[in-house]
């Protein structure tokens, strides 16, 4: 059967990865041992669904309307929001016990799928425009204000290349690439900016993290005049802000792996990515796994992007990738064999 003759895939299979945001929400409200919900969903059920729902085998042609799709993002933008709610009001009631860390792993894990995931998506609208704005807000929301300039303007045209601090070398293990890439992107996007001419405190990379400076100062001065609340909800929201950022740039990770075009002078082709159709990993992370076509298409809506049967192709989806990620001689070993020189 043609491409031609095959109906869209249905969308809503798309509105399962609010199940995470849910829970989230659900284990903030409710306290106590139900705060691990969203930690046991997506580190626990999450890689077993990766497996037993298994792969996409025949690509169905985008739908004619992108509606439903734009409109899951806001879902998913406002979702987080209502989220991190919940979040500072279990904090500031529960104080400083386990479950306040329970509920941050939970918030964290949760918010690098409906704050970030969403976020790439709109930082690649016009800018100003209401989708781009809500970007900037979810990302200051979990400290990493600056990744759109990064990604937009370095990633995706030094992708591969040593110029990208987002692309992990065949060397490098998930630990030490995480403890070059935070503090490399950030530098990353502070030379774009100055390379327009927006040097000092002009730069936009160094106000957000200025603002972002204020905001944790101001809680940390709510604590020391005896305002119990601060502690608990500064604490937690940098753990949330952690466990966040380290999920995203695992994706970085495993999207680009020992896979390089040299000195950036051959262009991007689809074999400078890893992909995999993965049925839970596609539906509810909006087609981030279908990388190569993002690269080659970077405009294209997340609803649009194709399958490129040719190219380096993940054991396994996002979320089973996980925990063999996390071993690095485990990883190199699932690895193997899977593209030339790796």
């Amino acid at each position: 059967m043609s491409e031609a003759e095959l109906a869209p895939e249905p969308w809503p299979v798309h509105l399962l990865g609010l199940i995470s945001p849910a829970l989230a929400i659900s284990g903030n409200l409710l306290g106590g041992a139900y705060t691990l919900m969203g930690v046991v969903f997506i580190w626990g059920v999450g890689p077993i669904l990766d497996v037993v729902m298994g792969e996409s085998k025949t690509p169905r042609p985008p739908r004619e309307s992108g509606t439903p799709f734009e409109a899951l993002l806001w879902v998913h933008g406002i979702l987080h929001f209502v989220m991190m709610g919940t979040f500072v009001f279990f904090a500031a009631s529960e104080g400083m016990t386990r479950w306040l860390l329970a509920a941050s792993l939970s918030t964290g894990l949760v918010a690098a799928a409906s704050a970030i995931v969403t976020a790439h998506e709109l930082g690649h609208k016009r800018p100003r425009s209401p989708g781009w704005m809500l970007a900037r807000a979810l990302l200051f929301s979990i400290n990493y204000p600056h990744f759109t300039t990064e990604h937009n303007h370095n990633h995706h045209k030094n992708v591969a290349t040593d110029s990208d601090p987002a692309s992990a070398t065949y060397e490098q293990g998930i630990w030490s690439f995480w403890f070059s890439t935070i503090p490399g992107q950030f530098i990353s996007s502070v030379r774009v900016h100055n390379g327009k001419g927006r040097t000092g405190f002009g730069n936009p990379s160094w106000r957000g993290l200025g603002a972002q400076a204020l905001v944790i100062s101001s809680l940390m001065a709510s604590h020391w005049v005896g305002q119990s609340w601060a502690l608990p909800v500064l604490s937690g929201w940098l753990v949330v802000s952690t466990i966040a950022i380290m999920t995203l740039e695992y994706v970085n990770y495993i999207r680009h792996w020992a896979l390089r075009r040299g000195d950036g002078s051959r262009k991007f082709e689809e074999d400078h990515a890893w992909n995999t159709e993965a049925r839970w990993s596609r539906w509810s992370l909006l087609e981030l796994t279908r990388h190569s076509d993002h690269h080659l298409r970077a405009s294209v809506p997340f609803w649009k992007l194709r399958p490129y049967p040719d190219s380096p192709t993940l054991p396994s989806g996002y979320y089973a990738c996980w925990w063999p990620c996390l071993i690095p001689p485990i990883w190199r070993r699932l690895m193997r064999g899977r593209a030339p020189g790796v």
